[in-house]
């Protein structure tokens, strides 16, 4: 296949589900280069019903089910639409759109694991008339693999020196690192939550959906017992590879702990900050002692409290945000999933097996054609 000309468009709601990032992206040397992107809102209530749902299995039965994936499926499809409406000359070009949907459940240990995006890819398809490119992660956990993390296969290509270890930091609903070693390796996990326990109990107690700037969690102080109560979860000590997501750090999780329930809310917000803060830093002592610098991106980039205080606990290592090496924060991860998209029509491997553990290289994901 030529494609030397050729665009993709990837798109992701991640695990906050704070609005569908929708990146144009083209290639050069096949190294991905973002054209354009935006970051399309959820419908409050839809938002609403997306959060409930993926912290409590018993909010959906089969029809509900169905509902829910055209409707995502549609405001996946708007936020394409939006961001080819800027670009009309250049739609002709765009060979495939490469959406990752929304993750309701994932389970990826056990007797049967596996994982769930929905977003029906066949309404995209249907409604931007371009092919669309989905259901990433399941070939991966076929495979004995996590599923996730995705993204390190990109940060590698955009962000590794060959004269040192360098960290890329992902902090979205939940964190996840990427070790880039001075000698070509990757290494890859989720570490545990970033933003989303901050943004559930932001909504809870003001109103709003998430922290901005941290202001909430700086009028509190940080709560020791309950902090290490919370650090006690088994999943912080596991050995990569490893994922999470909020089907298992979410507000209910956080009830269990009874310190709480004797806490102002901004002595708790103050505590679940730190506790993201506290799990990235001690992961990256853990599994990368020799970086020399850690790379921001993703959401929390824009919680100042957050990143003073990983810059604190990070130190001597350089905190910095990707955008101070030329990769947008916001969209690196809708970047990622064009690059996928692309990758599957290529026929070539999406997965990296030493992050995510699976049994070799596969490709990924399933092609959903437009309209003939």
């Amino acid at each position: 296949m030529n494609d030397a000309s050729a665009l993709y468009l990837g798109l992701i709601s991640g695990t906050s589900a704070d609005g569908i990032d929708a990146a144009l992206v083209r290639f050069e040397n096949d190294t991905p280069q973002l054209v354009d992107a935006l970051t399309h809102p959820w419908p409050d209530a839809l938002r609403t019903r997306i959060l409930a749902v993926a912290q409590d299995e018993t909010r959906l039965d089969l029809d509900a089910y169905g509902r829910l994936d055209v409707a995502i499926g549609q405001c996946f499809a708007d936020a394409a639409a939006q961001l080819l409406a800027r670009h009309e000359g250049l739609r002709s070009a765009v060979r495939a759109i490469g959406s990752h949907g929304q993750t309701l459940r994932h389970r990826p240990s056990g007797e049967h694991p596996f994982t769930l995006q929905v977003g029906d890819p066949s309404v995209i398809a249907e409604r931007c008339g371009i092919d669309v490119v989905a259901d990433f992660r399941r070939a991966d956990v076929a495979a004995g693999g996590q599923g996730a993390p995705l993204l390190p296969a990109v940060h590698a290509m955009l962000l590794a020196q060959t004269d040192r270890t360098r960290v890329v930091l992902n902090l979205g609903g939940i964190a996840n690192i990427t070790v880039l070693g001075a000698d070509g390796s990757v290494l890859g996990f989720d570490t545990g939550p970033a933003n989303g326990l901050m943004d559930g109990w932001c909504l809870r107690h003001l109103g709003v959906p998430f922290d901005a700037n941290g202001s909430f969690a700086a009028s509190g102080h940080i709560d020791a017992t309950l902090l290490a109560s919370l650090l006690a979860d088994p999943y912080f000590a596991l050995p990569p590879p490893k994922s999470t997501g909020r089907e298992h750090f979410h507000l209910a999780w956080l009830e269990t702990h009874p310190r709480l329930l004797s806490l102002p809310p901004a002595d708790v917000q103050a505590t679940l900050l730190e506790l993201s803060a506290r799990s990235v830093a001690e992961a990256i002592s853990r599994h990368a002692a020799d970086a020399v610098d850690v790379l921001a991106c993703g959401g929390g980039v824009h919680n100042e409290v957050l990143m003073h205080r990983l810059g604190e606990l990070l130190a001597p290592r350089v905190l910095a945000s990707t955008a101070e090496h030329g990769v947008d924060p916001d969209y690196l991860e809708a970047t990622a999933f064009a690059w996928l998209a692309r990758q599957r029509l290529l026929g070539l491997p999406g997965n990296l097996p030493a992050v995510t553990g699976a049994r070799g290289p596969r490709v990924l994901g399933a092609v959903y054609p437009a309209p003939l």
